[in-house]
C-alpha cells in the first residue's frame, strides 16, 4: 500500500510541474509578443506614416508578425490606421492621439 502512495505522489509530482513548464512557456510567448509590440510602436512613434513592409522591413521581423503587431496595437487604441482604399498593404500607421489631443486632419 505505501509503494502505490508512493507512486500516486510521483505522478501527480510530475503532472504538476508540466503543468507549470506549459504555464511558463506560454507566458514566455505572450512576453515575446509583448517585447515585439514595444519594438513596432517605437518605431511608429518615430516614423508617423509607416506602412506595414516598412516597419517589417526596418525592424527585420516577417511582414506577418508586422502585421499581427500593428493590428494588435491598432486594436488596442495606441495606433490609428489610415488606408487610401487599396487594400491592407497600403495602410499606414500612427500613434493614436492621447485623450483629450485635438487631431490633425489631412492638410492642416
Amino acid at each position: 500500500m505505501g509503494q502505490t502512495a508512493g507512486d500516486y505522489l510521483a505522478v501527480s509530482t510530475g503532472l504538476c510541474v508540466c503543468v507549470c513548464t506549459a504555464g511558463l512557456f506560454g507566458e514566455d510567448l505572450l512576453q515575446r509578443g509583448y517585447r515585439g509590440d514595444r519594438v513596432v510602436l517605437a518605431y511608429v512613434a518615430r516614423h508617423p506614416g509607416a506602412t506595414t513592409r516598412q516597419v517589417a522591413q526596418a525592424i527585420r521581423i516577417p511582414e506577418r508578425r508586422a502585421t499581427r503587431n500593428l493590428d494588435r496595437l491598432a486594436d488596442d487604441g495606441l495606433l490609428t490606421v489610415g488606408s487610401d482604399g487599396a487594400g491592407r498593404a497600403s495602410r499606414s500607421y500612427r500613434l493614436a492621439p492621447a485623450d483629450g489631443e485635438p487631431t490633425q486632419t489631412s492638410g492642416s
